[in-house]
Formats: C-alpha cells, sequence, structure tokens
C-alpha cells in the first residue's frame, strides 16, 4: 500500500473509532458511570457513610452546628450521588417545600438549552424574534441588538437598577448588548420565548422535560412579572446530581452537553466567574449584583478551584465539584445580611466542609 493511500486508511479507522459508542466520552465517561442515580418515582435513595468514603466524620457534628446556627433549613451532600449528609432543622422536613429564588436561574439556563436542541430557539438570534418589537424602552435598533445569549450571560446592556418589573416600560437602554455586566431579571424572558415557540406554559415545558425525567418534585409561584421555584431540597440534590453528572441522567443525555459545557465556563470577558447563571470559582476576578465594581481574585477562596454553583437570595445554595465528584445544597433563611447571591457565609461554610472532606 503507497504511504499517502495508508495514511488515510489509519486516519479513517481513527475516526471511525473515536465515533463508534464505546469511545463517547458523553456515553462512556468512566466518572458518570460511576454515579447512582435514585429512582425517578421513589423516595429510595442509597446513602454512603463518610467513614466509607475517607472523611473525617468527627467534624461532621461541627459542620452541622455551624449550619444550625446560621439560619438553615435544609442541607445535603452527596457523593457520587449517593446521599452522604441529609439534615433538617428549625422544623424542616424532607417534604418541606423551600424556594430556590435566584439559585433557579439555573434551571431556565437548562431548559434553554434544551430548547434550542429542540430547535425552539437559538441563543444568537435577537430576542425580538421571538417576543417582536417594543418588548424594550429601548430604541428598536439598541433593543434588536439583544440575543438570547445576552439575557443568559447579564449582558442586556438594560437598566439594572430601576427594579425586577420587567414590563417594557421598566426595561430601559443604559449600554449596548454585551459592553456591560448587570444582574437583571429581564432573563425571564427566556420563559416567555420558550413557552411561545413551544406552545405550551413555561411550567409544563419545565415539567415534561426536565422535572418529570429526573424524578424532582416542585413548582413555579408567580411572583410580580416573574416565577420562583419552590421544591424540597431532594429535588434540588437532583437537579445538582444531574448537572454534575454533565446533563445525563442514567442513559439519557436530557442536556446537550455542549451547551452545559459552555454554560459552566466563563461566558464573556465583563465577569469572568459568571456563565450561563451558573457562577464559576477559580477565576482571578468576579463581579457581583447591584454594583459595577470588579473584586480581584477568587469566588469563594475556601472552595475547590472547579467548583461551579447556583447561588439564590438569602443563602440558596447549590455547590458542584467535579474533581469531588460532589453536590452541596443549602436552603434556609440569610445566614446573615440579606443577599443576592455570594455572601460571606459561602467562604465560611466552605471552611466547615473542607474539616470534613479533606
Amino acid at each position: 500500500m503507497k504511504p499517502l493511500n495508508l495514511l488515510i486508511f489509519f486516519l479513517i479507522i481513527t475516526i471511525l473509532y473515536s465515533c463508534s459508542p464505546d469511545n463517547n466520552p458523553i456515553l462512556n465517561d468512566p466518572i458518570i458511570e460511576s454515579f447512582y442515580f435514585p429512582p425517578s418515582n421513589s423516595e429510595e435513595w442509597e446513602m454512603t457513610s463518610p467513614v466509607d468514603i475517607g472523611w473525617n466524620a468527627l467534624e461532621l457534628d461541627e459542620l452541622i452546628l455551624f449550619l444550625n446556627n446560621n439560619n438553615t433549613k435544609s442541607f445535603m451532600i452527596l457523593h457520587e450521588g449517593k446521599i452522604v449528609v441529609e439534615h433538617y432543622f428549625d422544623n424542616h422536613d424532607m417534604s418541606s417545600l423551600w424556594y430556590w429564588a435566584s439559585a433557579g436561574k439555573t434551571l431556565t439556563t437548562v431548559i434553554t438549552g434544551i430548547a434550542e436542541r429542540e430547535g425552539l430557539v437559538d441563543i444568537n438570534n435577537s430576542v425580538s424574534n421571538y417576543l417582536g418589537n417594543g418588548w424594550t424602552s429601548a430604541t428598536l435598533d439598541k433593543e434588536q441588538l439583544i440575543t438570547c445569549k445576552h439575557l443568559l450571560t447579564m449582558t442586556s446592556g438594560l437598566d439594572d437598577s430601576i427594579g425586577d418589573d420587567v414590563s417594557p416600560n421598566n426595561l430601559h437602554y443604559t449600554a449596548d448588548a454585551g459592553t456591560r455586566w448587570a444582574y437583571h431579571n429581564v432573563y425571564v424572558k427566556l420563559q416567555d420565548i420558550i413557552a411561545e415557540t413551544s406552545n405550551q406554559s413555561w411550567s409544563n415545558y419545565f415539567n415534561t422535560k426536565l422535572r418529570d425525567k429526573i424524578g424532582m418534585s416542585g413548582i413555579w409561584f408567580q411572583t410580580g412579572d416573574f416565577s420562583v421555584y419552590w421544591s424540597n431540597t431532594r429535588s434540588m440534590a437532583r437537579f445538582g446530581l444531574l448537572i454534575n453528572a454533565n446533563g445525563k441522567w442514567k442513559d439519557e443525555q436530557i442536556i446537550p452537553e455542549n451547551y452545559l459545557n459552555d454554560a459552566i465556563n466563563t461566558s464573556q470577558e465583563l465577569n469572568l466567574a459568571y456563565g450561563y447563571m451558573w457562577w464559576l470559582n477559580g477565576k482571578t476576578s468576579y463581579r457581583l449584583p447591584q454594583t459595577q465594581l470588579e473584586f480581584n481574585g477568587e469566588l469563594i477562596p475556601n472552595a475547590p478551584n472547579d467548583m461551579y454553583a447556583a447561588l439564590g437570595k438569602n443563602d440558596q445554595k447549590i455547590y458542584i465539584v467535579p474533581s469531588k465528584k460532589l453536590v452541596i445544597v443549602r436552603m434556609g433563611n440569610a445566614a446573615d445580611e440579606e443577599n443576592f447571591a455570594l455572601s460571606s457565609f459561602d467562604n465560611e461554610l466552605w471552611s466547615k466542609i473542607n474539616q470534613v472532606i479533606n
């Protein structure tokens, strides 16, 4: 066989081998295959003890005491999908509902990715393509600059100082889309887009495409112009497990893996610690809601560099640590001062967690 033909032959074999199911990184990721997934229609959920996975169980009491002293309602740690810690406080229990606040923004992120895969939306398209002109008070040319991706990344350029109202009269131009990062509830327009393009309500689409597939419970409660998700703690943990498993639940790839990878990495250059509504640790700087200041250093210095999080008002938390195969959930009232996402509690909590897991 001639050298050129031989080279082509080996290239074809390499491509075929890399595309076979046995070598598909999504289908055969050894990390994902080690995960346990609880049944979708049952309260059954396997547990493992801290001692069995080499953790310092003696420090666990200190962690629980810290949580109890800081207005916590519930706390869970999953390792490879199994429950290691599950604790409830202040008359809260396994069936109690609590609000996700802005941690639930990540639910909209996920549903947007699913809708894009189904051809209902293209995140690079202008929002006006779906909602028509006049959904803001900006001039037509400035409004049309705003894409669905700008909503995902908090770079719409709309004025974040006016409040949560997302009616056109309250959505004012401040800067061109993509040139300014500001935490803004205008992201809920993605829910309107998906409801419009799917010809069903936002909650019905959400329930069918995500909630029911992974056995979550919960409901969207309308608050003003946007909905807030309420669920029990285990449902929040199920969602975290889905994300930790690269969007896969058992044998089904629910969230497109490439989209999820974009969502949990830096999405723009204005706030390095922000993806598609996921907060990212391990970056050199970050920005916070309601300020245009840039802060040097990591988001949560005590947390692992690869940790990323869904953070909600008054310390609603989902932490995901791929390197340690961990999902950590905290629900409750504000540990100290009211906050919109990050608080000093995050770093203090991670100091306590580290004493257990390291």
